[in-house]
């Protein structure tokens, strides 16, 4: 791999390479500023997972743009879904008729962005879209119907890591998306 960072040990794999994903995240921003062209934007990361795709995205954004921040768990340090979501820091402005676009990293059982999506939609935007970087489509939850308006790569059902997705708060730093080993979680 080229640059200074090479292949982390308990990487496996590299799935998508820094170049592919700023590639599609500037198609993406692209995307986005063609549909939302003359209307005001906000855009909400859904922290901490899509922090790093958030920031490249909102600069791939040709107009101003506002951002806000939304954490939530439903993972704990484990790698499978609790199913259970809780609200672990809220929005902090109102979004009531606003046109929002929900940032996240990666859509995989659907729970937890199903969940947010619903809890937008009763504050009363103007509009609520989805926009992931990584959809697996393999894992999501019977019955869990989500529809994002952007994505930027359908991914297997692996366990990724790396721009900004971790394993118990580590690997988020990595500039590729790598699947990590299974020796570092089983």
């Amino acid at each position: 791999m080229k640059g200074a960072f090479a292949m982390h040990p308990d990487v496996e794999s590299i799935l998508l390479s820094e170049t592919q994903i700023q590639e599609r995240v500037r198609e993406m921003g692209a995307e986005i500023s063609r549909d939302y062209e003359g209307k005001e934007l906000l855009l909400i990361s859904v922290l901490k997972g899509s922090v790093v795709f958030m920031s490249d995205l909102m600069r791939a954004v040709s107009f101003p743009v506002k951002l806000d921040f939304l954490a939530v768990s439903s993972y704990g340090l484990g790698n499978k879904t609790s199913g259970v979501v809780k609200i672990l820091k809220d929005l902090d402005q109102s979004v009531e008729g606003k046109n929002l676009l929900i940032v996240e990293d990666i859509l995989d059982s659907g729970m937890t962005l199903s969940y947010i999506k619903d809890l937008m939609e009763g504050r009363h935007p103007a509009s609520v879209e989805i926009c992931t970087l990584l959809d697996k489509p393999e894992r999501r939850a019977p019955g869990v119907d989500v529809r994002c308006r952007y994505t930027g790569f359908t991914i297997p059902d692996a366990f990724v890591v790396g721009y900004g997705l971790d394993y118990a708060e580590k690997y988020r730093n990595f500039p590729y998306i790598g699947v990590l080993s299974p020796r570092m979680y089983g």
